[in-house]
């Protein structure tokens, strides 16, 4: 069975557990109303996706 050869330091453990940090999404201006989207994403703004309405957002949902 596998052992550890030695005790893991604090400094060792903590500066590897250090680098679990979360990254902000890239987020570009969508061309067609300007605001910002994720890339390869419909924008959620106009429904517009590579130029082409994909949802179209002008109709509501009645409730």
């Amino acid at each position: 069975m596998a052992v550890p050869k030695g005790k893991t330091s604090k400094a060792r453990k903590r500066s590897r557990a250090a680098n679990w940090k979360l990254t902000k999404p890239n987020l570009t201006e969508c061309p067609h109303c300007h605001e910002l989207k994720m890339n390869h994403r419909v924008c959620g703004n106009c429904g517009y996706y590579d130029g082409e309405l994909v949802v179209d957002k002008s109709e509501k949902k009645a409730d």
